[in-house]
């Protein structure tokens, strides 16, 4: 794992967690909730952007409101490890838009993703005319989430000490 090659003080982590909780909020905000003058803040964002500690900005949707009611947790297995077929499984995934992350994980499953359907009629397309045509692939558990309890894209900041990078 690489360690960060930025140092992050606690007005970057405060200036990271106010981004968190709100992606749209102006540089003239955001300074001042950071006792910093604008300038200095737009740096600091900035430098933060180009070291790859933010990302990007997204609006967060209501999958439900949009259509889209089941969210399926899938554990797929290999037979096979060797070869080309996990790198072709993993560039297959990027092209299927519902796929809304994909893990490589340890235990019994090899990937762990999750997926959004409109019902279980169009969750079955998914299953049938993608998933199981993926390369490698020779088994497929599903399970469906019943009510969300937590969901966040929040990295938890609260605690963190300052990184002194190198």
């Amino acid at each position: 794992m690489n360690l960060p090659k930025i140092k992050i003080d606690e007005t970057d982590l405060a200036l990271l967690n106010l981004l968190q909780k709100d992606g749209r909020i102006t540089n003239v905000n955001l300074a001042k909730s950071l006792n910093l003058s604008e300038t200095p803040c737009w740096r600091r964002q900035k430098r933060l952007e180009e070291a790859g500690c933010i990302q990007g900005y997204h609006g967060i949707l209501d999958r439900r409101i949009l259509g889209l009611g089941v969210t399926a947790f899938v554990n797929i297995t290999f037979a096979i490890h060797t070869g080309d077929s996990p790198y072709q499984f993993e560039a297959a995934i990027q092209e299927i838009p519902e796929v809304m992350s994909c893990h490589n994980v340890t235990g019994e499953a090899d990937y762990f993703l999750q997926i959004v359907a409109k019902d279980l009629e169009s969750y079955e397309r998914i299953l049938s005319g993608k998933l199981r045509r993926l390369p490698g692939v020779t088994s497929i558990k599903s399970s469906f989430s019943l009510r969300k309890i937590k969901d966040t894209t929040q990295v938890p900041l609260g605690g963190m000490d300052p990184i002194n990078g190198k």
